[in-house]
């Protein structure tokens, strides 16, 4: 598994910077060439023969103009591929009558055909041709980027340092001989080396706007504190509805909710887990309005740190359907909306009463039939049924003919 990390070249002198800068700047236009030739081809090549890169005048080496190429054809390519998903997914909307989100969809696809992919934001990739990395711990900078082959005899040394997260991925990998290089930083690649993880024990892990994280290990569960400041999710998001958009508060506020994510996160005991089941969300507030305070409720970074968290603990990640786990109740299995009422959740049937969140996260962690869309817009959770689970094997009424009897 590849991973990445970014550090930055700030400490190289004024002359070095201004030669990167004045790399970078070539080969972004001998990039933008590229892009404009190849836009045109009816079949792109992954490798970009001579016949082409030599069109291209500038005065850097035969060896960048065919890294250029390259990377211009994955980019080129990439965006066409992009387009043939999007030609093939307009055509099933207008199959199922989806008209509205067909135009929506057909005018991107029109956008991107008439112009070129954008390579404002595109780092310039080097291979080991042109890069020797050396950690070494003699002074003060504890790594150097030696750049060779570049053109008009430029050859540079550019120190950096390894950061927290370098270090970490390196105890665990092998640094990879290419960079990304931009005008302030350098990102590494670390292949990482995965362990065999033998544990089968299950853990579930239900994602609130109170309580961050409500855990099911099996024979304990635990909830999200408050930070040493005493702030959780909740009175974090309560600030930043209180705040104007993109002023100094407000981007504090933000860097304060990513700190509590990540510091909740790093406080999970992985020890012992083997696979981790979680809420999947997909376009929680679509079609919806909502407070101010729950418009700042954000769970993709939630989601993408915990799988980063597991992949680093060889943890299995398994997302859940979240579809009535929060009105069903983990000891009987009598599944009512009337059973969950705010964060207090009551059984009507076997009078079970505890927290609604950790609720949640028990019935996540049971292998339960996956309940869709079309029982769940029958909204038989109105009247109730029952969902159980029996030595791990999914007993789940349909909820389209059983008759619903208490068990």
């Amino acid at each position: 598994m590849i991973r990445s990390s970014k550090t930055s070249i700030k400490f190289s002198n004024k002359l070095k910077l201004e030669t990167v800068h004045r790399i970078i700047d070539e080969y972004k236009k001998v990039l933008s060439k590229f892009v404009d030739i190849l836009w045109d081809m009816e079949n792109i090549p992954t490798l970009v023969p001579i016949e082409i890169t030599s069109v291209v005048d500038t005065w850097l080496s035969a060896r960048m103009k065919q890294c250029a190429a390259k990377q211009a054809s994955g980019i080129v390519r990439g965006t066409k591929q992009k387009q043939k998903q999007r030609l093939f997914v307009i055509g099933k909307l207008v199959q199922e009558n989806q008209l509205k989100k067909a135009r929506k969809l057909q005018r991107i696809y029109d956008e991107i055909s008439i112009t070129k992919p954008s390579i404002n934001n595109v780092e310039m990739e080097l291979d080991s041709r042109f890069v020797k990395i050396e950690l070494r711990d003699v002074n003060s900078f504890d790594g150097w980027i030696t750049l060779s082959s570049i053109g008009d005899g430029i050859k540079l040394e550019i120190p950096f340092r390894r950061t927290t997260h370098i270090n970490k991925l390196l105890s665990t990998g092998t640094l990879k001989g290419g960079i990304r290089l931009s005008k302030s930083n350098v990102t590494l690649m670390i292949d990482r080396v995965e362990s065999t993880n033998t544990s089968s024990n299950v853990v579930g892990v239900d994602i609130g706007v109170n309580s961050l994280l409500s855990i099911d290990y099996g024979d304990s569960r635990i909830q999200s504190s408050k930070d040493i400041h005493g702030h959780d999710l909740n009175s974090i998001n309560c600030r930043l509805s209180r705040k104007k958009k993109g002023s100094k508060s407000f981007l504090r506020s933000q860097c304060h909710r990513i700190n509590y994510i990540n510091h909740a996160i790093n406080q999970l005991n992985w020890n012992g887990i083997g696979t981790l089941r979680i809420e999947k969300i997909r376009n929680l507030r679509r079609g919806k309005s909502t407070s101010r305070k729950l418009q700042h409720f954000i769970y993709k970074p939630i989601l993408d740190r915990l799988k980063l968290k597991s992949e680093e603990h060889n943890v299995c990640v398994q997302e859940i359907n979240p579809t009535y786990t929060s009105q069903r109740c983990s000891c009987c299995g009598w599944t009512r909306k009337s059973n969950r009422k705010g964060l207090v959740f009551k059984c009507e049937k076997c009078g079970n009463m505890q927290n609604s969140d950790l609720n949640a996260s028990s019935n996540i962690r049971l292998n339960l039939r996956e309940i869709g869309n079309e029982e769940r817009l029958l909204h038989k959770n109105r009247i109730g049924f029952y969902w159980n689970e029996i030595s791990h094997e999914p007993i789940v009424r349909d909820v389209r003919k059983a008759e619903y009897i208490s068990l």
